[in-house]
């Protein structure tokens, strides 16, 4: 299991989220974003449909009919009905059911700094979870911090 915690402190979610969505689908994988209030859910639904002109994401808030055919689901809670093996926690908070998943994708930013390092230091601890911190270089790129 996986866990890649991405600091954001130049790109904003909306931004960033995208591109590791189209990476995963790219690559044959479903993935699960979940935030839990319905306002940051529809901001990133319409974000996914809009981000890029060159691109479709195709995805669907949870509660339809066609949840189990999403390549990438929004949801508010950990329930991957689309089958999703990758989760990403685009709320900026970290939920131990996350590591249900075979990669967790965590979201967070300076308001929420203190929480990731306490989730980043009780992971440390197991064998079974590869961690891996992401920051944000002067020019926006990612960059591989640990």
């Amino acid at each position: 299991m996986q866990v890649d915690f991405y600091h954001l402190t130049q790109l904003p979610l909306e931004r960033a989220l995208p591109r590791i969505a189209e990476r995963v689908v790219a690559g044959g994988g479903r993935l699960l974003v979940v935030a839990e209030h319905e306002e940051a859910r529809q901001a990133l639904d319409r974000c996914l449909w809009a981000y890029a002109a060159e691109s479709f994401l195709p995805h669907a808030q949870a509660g339809g009919p066609g949840d189990a055919r999403q390549p990438v689901l929004i949801a508010g809670d950990i329930q991957p009905t689309n089958g999703a093996r990758n989760i990403a926690l685009a709320d900026r908070l970290w939920r131990d059911g996350a590591l249900a998943f075979e990669r967790a994708f965590h979201f967070f930013d300076d308001e929420r700094i203190v929480e990731a390092r306490q989730a980043w230091r009780t992971l440390a601890d197991r064998t079974d979870v590869s961690r891996r911190y992401w920051k944000q270089g002067e020019s926006g790129r990612w960059e591989q911090a640990a």
